[in-house]
């Protein structure tokens, strides 16, 4: 109900492995049928958050049962040889077990929305490496020593002309070669260990995707936790994902997956959305602010890169409305349709089929 008197039409809500397969092999789906029931009555669309085997980076949301078998499915770890709480995307028995649970979401899916209240899915939820430029492994090291698979290096020969200049200065600067190791193919940098760690990445979540569109066939996007003014280099974010740089890296290695997106709360919102908005990549913005510089950031997106949507983060919490960060405890408004965002949003609303018709014919 708060939703639609902000004037919302949509919610993009979680729904972790942990709390649909709390038991291996056995699945409940209540909460899925739950927040799809109240957005029915509400006259609300829902976009899924798959919180897998990654959220922020880490592997918080994976069942008990994953987390406490590190044989079956390995940690990533860093340079010291310490172990973290991230799973390796480089696990077969992980991408493995995964998929499986996300394919029988999917499927119950397929059940129980016939009328497509879900628009979309995402899947997990900025991932990446942290502490470190990239999993250092004894099964990451040997793939890092081999040769760069050949479905990336002909992807990057055919699209040279596109890449992203980011990607193009660090190939070119190494020789433009189309085989080798990855450092023969991008130099011994922390670039290059971010790319490795990209294609991994997005060959696990490709791989879901496609499973899971098989049994419902919803577009799926990503969510990428972009470089802050304080990080110094790829381990301070998370390593390996869609960044600008490694685009090009995830289209080739994850091509059921639709979007790649950035979630922005940096103040040159224009920058960052210039960065992920390509031809090849459509715009989508599924976390930032949501104060009077968010309902700005809405309207720039959908007018400047025709953007699919704009979702402010932590809803919930109308205080976000007023300020980025309140603070704890402080009153929330209740006057909701005067906020910033709900008179906005009322606006777009209102012009949706204009924006949409001029959208649509470029």
């Amino acid at each position: 109900p708060k939703l639609t008197r902000l004037n919302l039409n949509t919610v993009l809500v979680a729904v972790a492995w942990a709390w649909v397969e709390p038991e291996e092999g056995k699945f409940d789906f209540s909460l899925v049928d739950g927040l799809l029931a109240g957005a029915r009555q509400n006259h609300q669309r829902v976009i899924f958050l798959w919180f897998g085997s990654w959220k922020n980076g880490l592997s918080s949301f994976a069942p008990a049962w994953v987390k406490t078998d590190q044989a079956r499915f390995p940690r990533v770890q860093l340079i010291s040889g310490k172990s973290v709480e991230i799973l390796s995307p480089l696990s077969a028995a992980t991408r493995d077990a995964d998929t499986r649970a996300y394919v029988k979401f999917m499927e119950h899916l397929a059940r129980v929305d016939s009328t497509r209240t879900t628009l979309m899915i995402q899947l997990q939820n900025e991932v990446g490496v942290l502490g470190d430029s990239r999993d250092r492994s004894a099964a990451a090291n040997a793939s890092f020593a081999a040769a760069v698979p050949s479905q990336l290096t002909a992807y990057l020969a055919s699209h040279h002309a596109d890449l992203s200049p980011a990607l193009t200065k660090l190939w070119t600067d190494a020789g433009a070669k189309t085989s080798g190791t990855w450092t023969e193919l991008f130099g011994a940098s922390p670039a290059t260990n971010e790319l490795f760690m990209a294609w991994h990445y997005a060959r696990f979540m490709g791989h879901m995707a496609a499973a899971g569109k098989a049994a419902y066939a919803l577009p799926v996007f990503t969510n990428t936790w972009i470089v802050q003014p304080e990080d110094n280099g790829p381990g301070d974010y998370p390593s390996g994902g869609a960044q600008p740089l490694s685009l090009d890296v995830w289209k080739a290695g994850a091509p059921a997956i639709d979007l790649n997106c950035p979630d922005i709360y940096l103040p040159n919102f224009d920058d960052h959305v210039a960065a992920f908005h390509r031809p090849d990549n459509p715009l989508f913005v599924p976390e930032s602010r949501g104060d009077s510089a968010g309902v700005a950031n809405a309207f720039y997106a959908g007018g400047a890169h025709a953007s699919l949507g704009y979702s402010p983060f932590g809803i919930d919490n109308t205080g976000r409305l007023l300020v980025l960060r309140p603070t704890p405890g402080s009153p929330q408004p209740t006057d909701l349709e005067n906020l910033p965002l709900a008179r906005g949003y009322a606006m777009l609303r209102d012009l949706s089929p204009l924006i949409l018709r001029h959208q649509s014919a470029g």
